[in-house]
């Protein structure tokens, strides 16, 4: 059967869209025939669900894969793809404006060619996307891939586009979306989110950013850096108000510099037309602004996709804010069926979809046999905001171990004492590296550097392994690296080992030896 495959559209259609779309949707893509039944069924095509798919096909189940939009899900075609693409750009100009810094003259003010960065973004977009392709999960994996809304029919089968796949075991993977804000006007000014505002192809001149979290701080800076005058407002005191309040400071006095107006505790009242402007009105400490601006992002978190899959009717329970309720073994209510990824998680990154669809593998089709299930509990995560300097954790935060009740060691080395930093003119920033009080079992860790992304993971490494940080103070470093910075944390342990007495033992050895 010819199964009826909507149209899909990503402005603007020009070759590198339409190469997207080939890959991720192909107009022309016929849904298989189901199987009588199988092992796996997954909804949703984003990174949780690929991830789930191509393993559990791997190891020789037969999966049935559906998505009703573009495969890759918000990663590749919204998200992480789309926006570090931009940032990279951004860092271009930032690199530019501060040249002279490092003896290299600018003989003009730098030309950017916005309309320019973006058909490079949908270009390196469309580049990547065969890795998410229909055809590839199809010819490479063996996965049969449908494209339509999918739900619950019964409670062993989901229908989609007329078909009914049977299943065994299910897994339910359909992310989230940009959360939704209950302010007057706003719905009928219009705004931007982060499944829209990749598809401009003219700058805002004026820019609104309404939210101080990761995203609203990673695409302020950027369309700053690419020559928008960007405003954010925050409702709350300050930035990033979930990361240590030392590297919030650090982005915030970044942003300032670069030229960024921060209105933060902002009470957004309403929103309004006038012609082409858009006109904000706000309250701040009980006094009443208005801004007027072209454009406005919202980015204020992230809503679980829980919507039309028929959840009643297989007995899962769901929240419409927390997504589909799971145990620590990424199971529903319903224990033939899981979840995995932004429609369950907390932690709503690429990543963790990842590392948690490895574990809904194992967990749905071989815990039968004894192997032992695996739970999410067990993950170490860390993540990173990929502001100019980045922000990286991992693990636990003080405030945390404090109402735990867990005594910690925090030790805190600046980027200004790291050779590698001063020399690249990029010594703002810092480590620090909880330890559980006493000992060196690391507990969490907050880097701030220019590539915190790239070196936390020595880290994580480390945590994952039960390395603590004798194993990294006796790890060679070359010199000169910025990731000296993490042995130096190590170093100040290992001087922290010695106390006076050890001291006194040791002098009064070497004084006998003398």
């Amino acid at each position: 059967m010819k199964a009826v495959i909507p149209p899909i559209t990503v402005p603007p259609m020009d070759r590198y869209n339409q190469e997207l779309i080939e890959n991720l949707h192909p107009p022309d893509w016929v849904n298989p025939e189901p199987a009588s039944c199988y092992n796996l069924v997954v909804i949703g095509a984003g990174t949780a669900g690929l991830v789930t798919a191509a393993g559990a096909a791997l190891l020789g189940a037969k999966v049935a894969l559906v998505e009703k939009y573009l495969m890759g899900g918000d990663c590749t075609n919204v998200g992480c793809v789309p926006s570090k693409s931009m940032i990279r750009s951004a860092r271009v100009v930032a690199d530019i404006k501060y040249a002279e810094k490092f003896g290299i003259g600018t003989s003009s003010q730098t030309d950017i060619d916005f309309p320019a960065v973006m058909e490079r973004l949908r270009r390196v977009r469309a580049e990547i996307s065969p890795n998410d392709s229909a055809k590839r999960f199809q010819q490479e994996f063996g996965v049969d891939v449908f494209f339509g809304q999918a739900y619950f029919s019964s409670p062993n089968t989901v229908q989609v586009a007329q078909q009914i796949l049977r299943f065994k075991k299910a897994v339910i993977a359909t992310g989230s979306y940009p959360q939704k804000l209950s302010i007057e006007g706003l719905e009928e000014t219009g705004y931007l989110t982060n499944e829209t505002v990749f598809s401009l192809t003219k700058r805002p001149n004026r820019l609104a950013v309404i939210g101080g979290g990761y995203i609203g701080c990673e695409l302020a800076q950027t369309f700053c850096r690419l020559g928008s005058q960007v405003i954010l407002l925050q409702r709350g005191p300050r930035l990033l108000t979930h990361e240590d309040a030392d590297a919030a400071t650090i982005i915030q006095a970044t942003f300032i510099s670069e030229g960024i107006q921060l209105i933060l505790e902002a009470n957004i009242k309403r929103v309004e037309r006038q012609d082409t402007e858009k006109i904000i009105c706000y309250e701040v400490n009980g006094q009443q602004e208005k801004l007027i601006v072209d454009d406005i992002l919202v980015s204020v978190g992230r809503s679980p996709n829980v919507e039309d899959l028929n959840l009643e009717i297989v007995s899962v329970k769901f929240d419409q804010k927390q997504g589909v309720i799971i145990n620590d073994y990424l199971q529903t209510t319903n224990p033939r069926i899981y979840a995995v990824g932004d429609v369950c998680m907390k932690w709503k990154y690429t990543h963790a979809a990842d590392a948690a669809a490895r574990i809904v593998v194992q967990n749905s089709l071989f815990s039968i046999l004894g192997l032992g299930q695996k739970k999410l509990s067990s993950l170490t995560m860390p993540w990173c905001t990929y502001t100019d300097p980045e922000i990286a954790h991992v693990g636990i935060y003080p405030q945390e171990a404090e109402k735990k009740g867990i005594e910690i060691d925090t030790f805190h080395i600046l980027l200004n004492t790291v050779d590698r930093a001063i020399i690249d003119g990029e010594a703002e920033g810092f480590i620090k590296i909880h330890v559980k009080k006493g000992t060196d079992k690391i507990l969490g860790a907050t880097l701030v550097a220019r590539h915190a992304g790239e070196m936390i993971n020595e880290v994580t490494l480390a945590m994952t392994n039960n390395l603590g940080l004798g194993a990294i103070a006796k790890t060679i470093h070359p010199y000169p690296t910025q990731a000296e910075a993490i042995r130096k944390a190590a170093d100040a342990y290992s001087r922290n080992r010695l106390t006076p007495m050890v001291k006194k033992l040791t002098s009064t050895w070497l004084a006998w030896r003398r």
